[in-house]
């Protein structure tokens, strides 16, 4: 029992080991972020059957890619100042719906120029969803566990990225294309169920927007499994001024939120090439598009790996140091893949690493963004960093097809992609050297 009348709400999380509602939250958001990389990564298993029954070039299929991604971008950019104003929750559902809708019409699309259109769409809701995950695993996480948990989370990610390929082996060759696309927008349909009656809204928002006591008081008690005072007051958030965005430069944040966008450009400008084109660069290189979809999703079990390592060395070190190594790391197998590309247990081993530190450090980035802003703008810090992002992955996956368009070897290819990585290294490094950002606002409380 509380002795307190007054109850700082992460102060409460942060004393009490994972309750099931907390694992709950943790495993929805997963499965959320899950169908997001498979459908997301899904139009890049598929390209090899789109050129072959459409018969279009590299070229022609970048648009492909690039508006899918643009539409994440978009999607960020709007759907996290309305996860601060409306909440976590019914962003996320809203989103989920959204792009699980869209992922079903795209499978009727009969042209490239009507699936360009459909993947933007299905992109907005895409573009939603994964900041809302984000920052409502984060708010229900402690702070001492926050980045292993969120990464833990976020791994869902690069499981679905993976499982798109496993799929994409089998339901391509058996179905056509189409029928990738109707899985995947049948799933986030279905799970929308469990997140209408079993997803609980965020504690720390419902603090911030002076929700009604006895209903945070039922959500304490089913992290805690204790009774809270009838009278208590509760605290652990601060005032929003009227916009978020500009709060995300303001109280010492400026220049870390700079920083932390200059990584994620970066970071998604080679994910998504990669992802992207992978597929492709592998057929190209002599192998069956079976094979080709196997070994590119290498990539994404790659990172799973590393966002499940690095989330834990976070929490254990500097996270901005651990982030600047993985990237590193990242680098220097994206180079190995041209020189490997002959050898296929060497190209295994190559995109294994090149996930492991591209992929999960970028999942780690989020981590790491979550705990950087306060919750009054969490979820809009976390969203336009994957904005800003975004505008990295669009660049990313058009550049494939432009490099492909030069002629290049492979080797000069992927020497020129591992680039952005080493900036991405510096960024986290002057990060490091900022300190934690000041606190200002005030704070505000629920009676």
């Amino acid at each position: 029992m509380f002795k307190s009348t007054v109850t700082d709400v992460q102060d409460v999380i942060n004393a009490h080991p994972l309750s099931g509602m907390q694992r709950w939250v943790i495993a929805l958001c997963f499965l959320v972020v899950a169908i997001d990389g498979f459908d997301t990564a899904a139009i890049g298993f598929i390209a090899p059957a789109l050129r072959a029954q459409w018969g279009v070039t590299p070229t022609q299929l970048a648009p492909l890619f690039g508006a899918g991604l643009f539409g994440l971008m978009v999607g960020a950019f709007i759907f996290g100042p309305l996860a601060d104003k409306f909440g976590r929750k019914p962003v996320l559902i809203a989103t989920t719906v959204f792009f699980g809708l869209a992922t079903l019409a795209s499978a009727l699309a009969t042209s490239v120029e009507a699936l360009v259109a459909l993947r933007f769409v299905t992109g907005l809701g895409l573009g939603g969803a994964m900041p809302a995950a984000i920052t409502l695993t984060s708010e229900f996480c402690p702070e001492q566990r926050r980045s292993s948990l969120v990464t833990i989370m976020f791994c869902g990610f690069t499981i679905g990225s993976a499982s798109a390929g496993l799929a994409a082996s089998h339901v391509v060759s058996a179905y056509g294309w189409q029928g990738l696309l109707l899985l995947g927008g049948v799933m986030p349909l279905v799970l929308t169920i469990l997140l209408v009656t079993v997803l609980p809204e965020s504690i720390r928002y419902l603090v911030l927007k002076h929700a009604d006591p006895q209903r945070i008081r039922a959500l304490l008690k089913r992290v805690t499994g204790e009774d809270l005072p009838e009278d208590a007051t509760f605290t652990g958030t601060i005032k929003p001024s009227a916009s978020p965005v500009p709060d995300l430069f303001r109280n010492g944040l400026a220049t870390g939120t700079l920083l932390i966008w200059v990584t994620f450009f970066m970071s998604l400008l080679v994910f998504y090439l990669l992802s992207s084109w992978l597929p492709l660069l592998i057929t190209t290189a002599g192998f069956s598009m079976a094979n080709a979809s196997l070994m590119a999703a290498t990539l994404a079990a790659g990172g799973t790996v590393g966002a499940i390592v690095i989330g834990r060395f976070m929490d254990r070190f500097d996270p901005h140091r651990v982030l600047a190594v993985a990237y590193l790391v990242a680098g220097l197998f994206v180079i190995l893949l041209g020189a490997t590309v002959s050898t296929p247990w060497l190209l295994v081993a190559s995109i294994f690493g090149a996930g492991f530190g591209v992929a999960g450090a970028q999942v780690g980035v989020n981590a790491l963004a979550a705990a950087y802003y306060p919750t009054a703008i969490r979820a809009t810090g976390v969203s336009w960093a994957n904005a800003i992002g975004r505008t990295g992955s669009v660049l990313g996956s058009m550049v494939g097809g432009f490099l492909l368009s030069l002629g290049w070897d492979l080797t000069t290819v992927f020497s020129v992609a591992a680039g952005p990585l080493f900036v991405a290294t510096a960024g986290m490094l002057l990060k490091a050297s900022l300190g934690r950002p000041r606190r200002v606002l005030q704070p505000v409380a629920a009676e």
